[in-house]
């Protein structure tokens, strides 16, 4: 076993940790992972984290690192974030690549949910001799913190695994009294710069951002990462059921003017592209390279309904996306909050009042006052300037 002075600190985890969050941007449809490698004698020979899809893993890095160095892993304890994969992928599979290394021993916080592995790299390391420890299996009270920080990482890849739909998380900005605007639609920034900031880091984590022709059309937005590293960009989606998304609009034009940023797809009504108007306007987006989708399920008339979004959001599971961040107009907002998809929500309030105006969130009237305890709790509450981040979760 990895020493006792090692196991009560903890410290090569809170470490791989560190590094699994710079394959935030990264490493999706992959977990964000890190590893830490330790020689017998205590000291760090090797680290790592995940690269993109197709390169190395944290497991794979930090063993590379350690060859740099004229280190070897002959004897060696792996500290890592998550269970190492067993399966052949894209890669081949870490648990080996660790076990070739002679590595004496694996110490992970969280076992990986994937079926794929789902605790077989932990018992292909323990056949080959090894030493193992999952944390998740019996925490204390240290553990636990840390893996609230891991869990917290990947959450979005766990949500995929788990229950077939990814994390969707939905980014509101308002006054105090939850105005967007005023009646007749009239808006500008509601928060300040460091709110705005901390919003596109939010948005760096996701896999995809969707967004409503209305949003669209109103504020012509590029829908992007701006102010921090991103090495893998976000996915730009725009739900338009009647495909009037305009190609001369940055958001459908962002792809070809940038080969590195993915191109947008736009998701239609199957009825709009049957008829001969919507195929031309379909023909002149895909000149832009946007990605015309008919919307997947049922043929219901309304794409915003409940069923839709449902179907929507598990077929955004089968394309590997871990996080969803929603940035949309009242009337989409409300209808994904009505389905019950959102998992988190990001609500940035400004320190004004605007009175009358247009809702932040475009909800029916309740018949009764909701039900102690509610189903909604603040997660954080963070100042960000002259703003607030209330960061809300289910229950």
């Amino acid at each position: 076993m990895p020493d006792s002075t090692d196991l009560l600190s903890l410290t090569h985890l809170h470490t791989a940790l560190d590094l699994a969050e710079r394959a935030i941007g990264l490493s999706d449809p992959n977990p964000r992972v890190g590893c830490v490698l330790t020689a017998p004698d205590g000291r760090v020979i090797g680290q790592g984290h995940t690269q993109a899809a197709g390169g190395p893993h944290a497991e794979v890095m930090a063993l590379r690192d350690a060859a740099q160095h004229g280190e070897p892993t002959a004897g060696s304890t792996a500290w890592v974030t998550l269970e190492p994969c067993s399966h052949h992928g894209r890669t081949p599979p870490c648990c080996d690549a660790l076990i070739a290394a002679g590595c004496a021993r694996g110490v992970a916080l969280m076992r990986d949910p994937n079926p794929l592995v789902a605790g077989q790299g932990l018992a292909r390391l323990r056949a080959a001799g090894l030493t193992v420890l999952a944390l998740d299996e019996a925490p204390d009270d240290e553990a636990r913190a840390l893996l609230a920080r891991a869990h917290d990482l990947n959450i979005g890849f766990f949500a995929r695994m788990t229950r077939g739909r990814p994390w969707l998380r939905l980014k509101l900005a308002s006054s105090m009294d939850g105005r967007s605007a005023l009646p007749d639609g009239q808006s500008q920034w509601i928060t300040g710069p460091e709110a705005r900031h901390d919003g596109h880091g939010w948005r760096r984590r996701a896999s995809a951002l969707v967004t409503g022709i209305g949003t669209v059309l109103a504020d012509d937005p590029t829908f992007t990462v701006r102010g921090w590293p991103c090495e893998r960009p976000p996915l730009r989606v725009v739900l338009d059921r009647h495909l009037r998304t305009p190609p001369t609009h940055r958001i459908a034009q962002i792809g070809k003017a940038d080969p590195a940023t993915p191109g947008t797809q736009v998701y239609a009504h199957a009825a709009t592209l049957a008829d001969s108007a919507g195929r031309e306007r379909q023909m002149r987006l895909e000149q832009q390279g946007v990605s015309v989708l008919a919307w997947p399920g049922t043929q219901a008339h309304d794409p915003a309904s409940a069923a839709r979004l449902d179907d929507l959001a598990e077929s955004w599971s089968e394309l590997g996306w871990n996080e969803v961040h929603i940035e949309a107009g009242s009337r989409l907002a409300g209808a994904f909050w009505q389905a019950g998809l959102i998992d988190e929500v990001l609500h940035y309030l400004a320190p004004s009042y605007l009175g009358p105006g247009q809702p932040v969130l475009n909800l029916p009237d309740l018949p009764a006052l909701p039900a102690l305890p509610l189903a909604w709790r603040v997660a954080q509450a963070l100042p960000l300037g002259q703003d607030t981040l209330l960061r809300l979760r289910r229950v």
